[in-house]
């Protein structure tokens, strides 16, 4: 099973509101998460992204794949070195 970290809508129409899950990369959209990372929310002025992080290294390690648009939005989050 090859496991994505992506992002599944939630939100209303014209209110996009998305979850960060690592899912198996043949589901659906809306398939069933195998856990849920946390949330991203694109209308907010500040915090738009609220992830766990150690979750997230974890299923890195464990070879998920990030999407694109989740890669940018962790590389964004992080403090600059």
């Amino acid at each position: 099973m090859s496991v994505r970290i992506r992002l599944q809508r939630i939100g209303r129409p014209k209110r996009p509101y998305y979850r960060v899950v690592a899912i198996d990369k043949r589901s659906k959209r809306n398939g069933e998460p195998i856990e849920i990372l946390g949330q991203y929310d694109p209308l907010l002025q500040e915090n738009k992204l609220n992830i766990k992080m150690e979750r997230f290294e974890y299923w890195v390690k464990t070879g998920a794949q990030p999407s694109d648009t989740v890669a940018s939005l962790v590389k964004k989050q992080q403090p600059a070195k």
